[in-house]
């Protein structure tokens, strides 16, 4: 069955091709119908799905024997979320590109096989597969920035692959160092974590850390490793931005999680002063440069660095804490993969949000923008709810996670907990600016037309996801709390 779920989309993106002079009007709406099916069947997964810390709906098949690489997947607690969540954004894509008009049937192809790559990092657990589906992550976006972007994307799409696939090396390095450290030699995620190769090796951890770190980083990405992504942002059509941010910036955290944590516990938590420094800079620094933005993308790019640095400094400071305050560590991880999903679902929206606003202007610049709320009341009522639930506000989810990154953080890292709250004032203050500046400032622009049907249905219901996990977040953390009680275990080795 999970097998199904994440080769489905790709199988439909051979059939796009394979069917002789298909119609834009077909593929779209193929691409629509897959993405439910999809949906769908993800949503079956999580219901059938018993609350436990280990793996269900496990496949482990021969693939390279040689090597000990195996076709090893599974999903737990930590991943059941992600791959809803990009099964989610996958489908909004899809109703949102509706009245996409160049090249359809290549650019649905194309958003299909990135599904299927998506789906199949966040189930893997062997760590040649997790690499196999990480690089495929790379080419797809590099093709969708490059093919549907806007005037420099050819550039943006470069600079994103260099810096991404620079980052896959150090971990293809760290996977190798791990598999040679291992007795008998494995790319098993689990096997590799059961036997903690490198317990009291010393600097040989740290090394591998590093490799890990450097990859996982640049993908996530944290200063200084941040500057693809703002220009690929911005460059990036509308649904491809909502999934850069959405989908491929989680492969970098739920790398630290899944992969560097319990594998390398004690190397985690000899360093984890490092990423709580890391975390904390990146949530300080991204939020100031979005606060001197006048391009509202660019902007909602800025806010990602700033968003990805609270999770970062989260799972840093559960290494600090390790061997104390069970229930602090407990909770900065379940809040680190809170604030992962809810990123997804709030940054997916405004991106798409962004590009309506591109539809209506032809611009993202703010000074091209005013009073907008008088002829699009819909477009403005829905980007007021993205820019509260962006900030923190309650009664959304980003709230639930970012309060429990802070209240399981101020123990093991008070200075650096303290200064992060300033991100969170600094990110208000950027969004209440971008709004009255777009929407209720003095009219500076011919007037726009409201959400067409299409963006409404792809856009409100990530919104209202937010609302019900801010209100209602008990589904979600029993999904995440039993994963996050195993991590801290294996990280206290």
């Amino acid at each position: 069955m999970l097998s199904v779920v994440v080769f489905l989309p790709l199988a439909a993106a051979v059939v796009l091709f394979a069917v002789p002079r298909v119609s834009a009007r077909f593929a779209r709406w193929w691409w629509v119908g897959v993405s439910a099916v999809e949906f769908a069947l993800i949503v079956a997964l999580w219901v059938a799905a018993p609350v436990s810390d280990g793996y269900v709906y496990e496949v482990n098949l021969r693939w390279i024997p040689s090597v000990s690489s195996g076709y090893h997947i599974g999903v737990d607690g930590l991943s059941l979320p992600l791959i809803a969540l990009t099964g989610g954004l996958f489908l909004a894509c899809a109703v949102y590109s509706l009245r996409q008009d160049k090249r359809v049937r290549s650019f649905a192809a194309l958003f299909l096989f990135l599904e299927t790559v998506s789906l199949g990092l966040f189930v893997a657990l062997d760590l040649i597969l997790f690499f196999v589906f990480f690089d495929l992550s790379i080419v797809a976006m590099y093709f969708v920035i490059a093919g549907w972007g806007h005037r420099d994307a050819a550039r943006a799409a470069v600079k994103f692959f260099l810096y991404t696939f620079v980052g896959s090396l150090a971990l293809l390095v760290g996977f190798i160092a791990l598999y040679l450290s291992a007795a008998p030699h494995t790319f098993d995620i689990v096997e590799l974590t059961r036997q903690n190769p490198l317990a009291g090796s010393g600097w040989a951890a740290g090394l591998i850390l590093l490799a890990l770190g450097v990859g996982f980083a640049i993908k996530t990405p944290t200063v200084p490793f941040h500057t693809w992504l703002p220009p690929a942002h911005t460059e990036a059509p509308a649904a491809g931005s909502a999934i850069l941010a959405g989908v491929l910036l989680k492969m970098g955290t739920y790398g630290f999680v899944r992969i560097a944590m319990p594998i390398l516990p004690e190397a985690w938590r000899r360093y984890a002063l490092v990423f709580v420094i890391v975390g904390v800079v990146s949530v300080v620094y991204g939020a100031l440069v979005a606060l001197a933005q006048r391009d509202f993308k660019r902007m909602i790019a800025y806010t990602s660095v700033n968003h990805m640095g609270y999770i970062v400094l989260a799972v840093g400071a559960a290494g600090l804490v390790a061997d104390s305050a069970v229930k602090a560590r407990q909770l900065a991880v379940t809040g680190a993969v809170t604030q992962m999903v809810s990123h997804g679902l709030i940054t997916g929206a405004l991106f798409l949000l962004a590009g309506v606003l591109y539809e209506r202007g032809g611009t993202y610049d703010l000074d091209r923008y005013g009073g907008l709320a008088r002829t699009a009341p819909r477009f403005a009522g829905l980007t007021a709810v993205a820019a509260f639930a962006s900030l923190g506000l309650p009664g959304f989810s980003g709230f639930i996670a970012e309060f429990q990154i802070f209240t399981g953080s101020l123990g093991a890292a008070p200075v650096a907990t303290i200064v992060a709250f300033l991100g969170i004032l600094i990110t208000a203050a950027l969004f209440l600016r971008a709004f009255q500046k777009v929407f209720l400032g003095p009219s500076q622009s011919a007037p726009a037309a409201d959400l067409t049907v299409p963006e409404a249905v792809s856009i409100t219901p990530l919104l209202v996801l937010t609302v019900v996990i801010g209100i209602f977040p008990r589904f979600l953390l029993d999904a995440i709390e039993p994963v996050s009680r195993s991590v801290l275990t294996l990280l206290a080795r």
